[in-house]
């Protein structure tokens, strides 16, 4: 049996100089757990450490699944005391897995939409964007972004999970001891009431970037420090700027280094600066010196009110594997990304998406066990490529002198002479949902979508009231989703009754155009959206997971899709 210790779990905050008035964050009360004083240890299916945005992510969407779970969290709010900030740019598939939850309409009421980026080099406009025009966000019932703080999004997340029930969320539970072995998981957890153990199926690890449950597995992964320094500062203007993503790649007032600027809720501005590398974290953040780069931008006249300043440094680190045993990494504990193109909490939702569903057909004997192994498969990919593309951008904002810095001139000098070069201004590609395409629990096959996410495409019921493939998913409880396309034979027909009779996948016919509907449950395509998010051209299947990505697409349903429903729950 593997056992460890440990007293001081670091924070994730590593803002250590901060200035404004701040954010006010919400405050949970403890409650003293049922095992405080018990003997007996209580066995519990699954524990989630960490209640950040991935672990009540996960807790979110196991609770919308009516699976039952405990949330360990060594604090008593969302966000993090002096730093709560943090993250602000939601994509188009965190928000469309946040619509599936039930608390997008909140976040679209509080949050800023955006969609046009423009990037600038001294004061020359060399490169911008509107995401809408763009085909894999086009189509999507959610827009591409919408900016918002991140305790906010963590606040309605608590709030959900109290409306659903089915987890327990268990504020300043602080993991003091771990061991596992083959058949279970055991955790010490210290609370101002006393300890008390558990025992655990599967423990998600979700406590952040300086994860203790990594450090003691000894879980291998490649990290790499660099000395960009950065100070951010959220700002209220009397005198609003536009409602656009501006970077600079060498803005003038920034001592030619880089800027960005973006819209938050409550009409607060993030700015974040480039520092030198060995600029002092305490001077950059004083007040007075953060008014004065504020006027330097924005004019001698602009009024400001300071709500909160932090320099922060990054570091990219990604494990080799997100799995050890029963335990399970998410988040920012599995990878650490610098924060271009908003690929940090992004993934940590995406991640908690992934393995939420593939849990509970387990936990339900729906699926093999085997079917979580397809976790360590689609997520670490995504992982690998987050922190490539975060790095590439890590290197164009700050150059190794020579062969990177003279790519770096070149492009910027093209860029503002020639429409050819100015998507190489690279100041950080925008999250999209990334796509499998090594898992076990998709079947690849020449011309076929699998592992691609799926949009929230608006469509019609049977008695034509709108609806959207969120609502189909929801519909489906958790199972497996099949989408057939076109016309249906009795053999088919058929052929559907016995796959949905005995395994866990609900089926729904799309009739094309105005053709008559054949089965009972069908929904309506008027414009072809929903065959189009699914990358079928004509009539066809295909089998949609509980998380929105194709699991497999076909033309005939035959055995091919047997093998294929088989493969995602993880039978072969």
């Amino acid at each position: 049996m593997n056992q460890t210790r440990y007293q001081e779990a670091a924070h994730t905050n590593s803002y250590e100089f901060t200035q404004g008035s701040g954010y006010i964050l919400p405050e949970y009360p403890f409650v003293p757990p049922p095992e405080l004083g018990e003997t007996q240890t209580r066995r519990h299916p699954i524990v989630i450490v960490g209640g950040g945005i991935t672990g009540l992510t996960l807790a979110c969407s196991l609770a919308n699944l009516g699976v039952p779970a405990i949330l360990l969290d060594e604090d008593n709010t969302v966000g993090v005391k002096g730093a709560s900030s943090r993250g602000i740019c939601y994509t188009q598939k965190s928000l469309e897995i946040f619509q599936r939850l039930g608390i997008y309409d909140r976040i679209a009421a509080k949050g800023i939409r955006w969609s046009v980026g423009r990037t600038f080099a001294g004061d020359d406009e060399v490169y911008s964007f509107d995401l809408r025009q763009q085909g894999n966000f086009n189509l999507s019932q959610q827009p591409p972004f919408i900016n918002i703080q991140q305790f906010y999004i963590e606040g309605f997340l608590v709030q959900r999970i109290t409306e659903l029930g089915h987890v327990d969320l268990r504020w300043q539970n602080r993991l003091v001891a771990f061991e596992q072995n083959a058949g279970f998981a055991t955790l010490t957890i210290e609370t101002p009431a006393g300890r008390y153990r558990i025992e655990a199926d599967h423990v998600i690890d979700a406590s952040g970037s300086h994860s203790p449950l990594r450090q003691w597995l000894k879980v291998p992964f490649t990290s790499k420090r660099g000395d960009d320094r950065w100070c951010i500062a959220d700002v209220r203007f009397a005198k609003r700027p536009p409602v656009e993503r501006h970077t600079w790649v060498e803005a003038p007032f920034n001592e030619h280094r880089a800027v960005w600027q973006h819209l938050m809720a409550d009409e607060v501005w993030r700015i974040d600066y480039q520092m030198a590398p060995d600029s002092d974290p305490a001077m950059v953040s004083r007040e007075d010196v953060v008014r004065e780069r504020l006027t330097r931008q924005f004019g001698p006249d602009t009024e400001v009110e300071i709500v909160w300043v932090g320099p922060y440094a990054y570091r990219s680190e990604c494990v080799h594997r997100m799995r050890e045993g029963r335990v399970f990494f998410m988040g920012d504990s599995a990878k650490v990304v610098s924060p271009f193109g908003a690929r940090g909490g992004n993934t940590g939702v995406a991640d908690a998406d992934n393995l939420a569903w593939k849990l509970a057909a387990v936990q339900r004997g729906r699926a093999h066990p085997a079917l979580l192994e397809s976790y360590d498969d689609e997520r670490l990919e995504a992982a690998q490529q987050n922190v490539l593309v975060t790095n590439r951008t890590a290197r164009f904002l700050r150059p190794a002198d020579g062969v990177e810095r003279l790519f770096r001139h070149a492009a910027i000098g093209l860029a503002k002479k020639h429409a050819f070069a100015r998507t190489l201004m690279n100041t950080g590609r925008m999250a999209v949902a990334n796509p499998y395409s090594r898992s076990r629990a998709c079947t690849y096959a020449e011309g076929s979508a699998a592992g691609q996410s799926v949009q929230n495409v608006a469509l019609r019921w049977a008695d034509a009231s709108p609806g959207c493939v969120n609502d189909v998913l929801n519909w489906a409880g958790g199972e497996l989703l099949l989408l057939a396309f076109g016309p249906l034979s009795p053999a088919d027909l058929g052929r559907v009754k016995t796959l949905t009779g005995g395994a866990p996948l609900r089926a729904v016919q799309v009739p094309i155009g105005r053709d008559r509907a054949q089965a009972i449950e069908h929904v309506r395509d008027p414009e072809g959206h929903l065959r189009a998010a699914c990358q079928l051209s004509g009539p066809g299947w295909a089998l949609v997971r509980p998380d929105g990505y194709l699991a497999a697409t076909g033309s005939r349903i035959d055995g091919r899709l047997v093998a294929a429903l088989e493969r995602t729950l993880g039978l072969r």
